[in-house]
């Protein structure tokens, strides 16, 4: 049966999701990530990110924003668990900062991350075209797609990929799930907040690194036929890099266009660009995931 959905008002997904990325601060430079209520089993790794990257804000002064972080995941998170943060403080000059964070659970490191921060500042400025592709308007939103497939969903996985989300997304050319299809590493996304948030820019930052981790690798699997519910594929984020170029808002539509350039090794790379519904560039990512057949 597909789980109902009607009764999660998009204020409150939304508000979950602020309170889940509103790190908390136990000592200097130390802070602690809430779980996930819902959460079983590992961690997403985007929520890994967006907590990290509010970590470092809150140790740099609000006048020099991120434009850069660079992370490695070591080990998978759990959802039994906080996470704590550790902040290092390597460099506050006159235009830039540099921050250091290590995620921890049960005292080992699971993650790792560097941030760049700068004052605000004009230069020279050229981007990239917003590619010509349907508005999110007359797409449909990939929560009905996969309604529409629920009875095909194995039943361990059916509650998580059909509960109510706060992030809406709207896929331009919707991939086939069964069986996946093979097609060109390229996919693009709309996506936004299902409800507006206040004008904290670095609450809105953090969502995006949240965001930014749910379509770089499933881009580079589009070549081979596989996808999350193929039984002998594992997957995992190996590192994550993510560039903000231009202010945005998460509660308006962004589109999300991805390619993937390689794949080997068990190893995938995958590139994305974040556009501003007005055709800015706003940011830039980078991802190598894990993608290892098992026997």
């Amino acid at each position: 049966m597909t789980k109902d959905v009607s009764n999660h008002p998009p204020a409150a997904l939304t508000q979950a999701l602020v309170d889940l990325l509103d790190v908390e601060e136990i000592d200097i430079d130390l802070y602690r990530g809430s779980r996930q209520p819902d959460g079983a089993g590992r961690v997403f790794g985007g929520q890994v990110i967006a907590q990290a990257l509010q970590a470092a804000q809150r140790s740099t002064v609000s006048s020099r924003a991120p434009h850069s972080l660079h992370a490695y995941f070591m080990r998978p998170g759990n959802e039994d668990f906080p996470i704590i943060y550790r902040v290092m403080r390597d460099f506050d000059g006159g235009s830039f900062a540099n921050r250091r964070v290590v995620a921890m659970q049960q005292g080992k490191p699971i993650f790792n991350m560097a941030a760049s921060f700068q004052k605000p500042e004009p230069g020279l400025t050229h981007q990239d075209s917003i590619p010509d592709v349907p508005g999110p308007d007359l797409l449909q939103p990939d929560t009905e797609l996969r309604r529409e497939i629920a009875s095909r969903i194995p039943e361990k996985r059916r509650a998580q990929l059909l509960r109510a989300r706060p992030i809406e997304i709207r896929p331009v050319d919707p991939r086939s799930w069964f069986p996946p299809d093979r097609r060109k590493p390229e996919q693009a996304n709309w996506l936004r907040l299902v409800s507006p948030i206040g004008d904290d820019m670095a609450m809105h930052r953090a969502i995006l690194a949240y965001a930014s981790d749910m379509s770089l690798l499933s881009t580079a699997m589009l070549p081979h036929g596989v996808n999350w519910l193929t039984n002998d594929l594992q997957t995992a984020s190996l590192d994550h890099a993510l560039w903000f170029h231009a202010p945005f808002r998460v509660d308006e539509w962004l589109l999300y266009t991805c390619d993937s350039p390689w794949s080997g090794h068990a190893r995938g790379l995958a590139r994305g660009r974040i556009f501003s519904a007005d055709g800015r560039l706003v940011a830039s990512t980078a991802q190598e995931g894990l993608m290892r057949l098992r026997d």
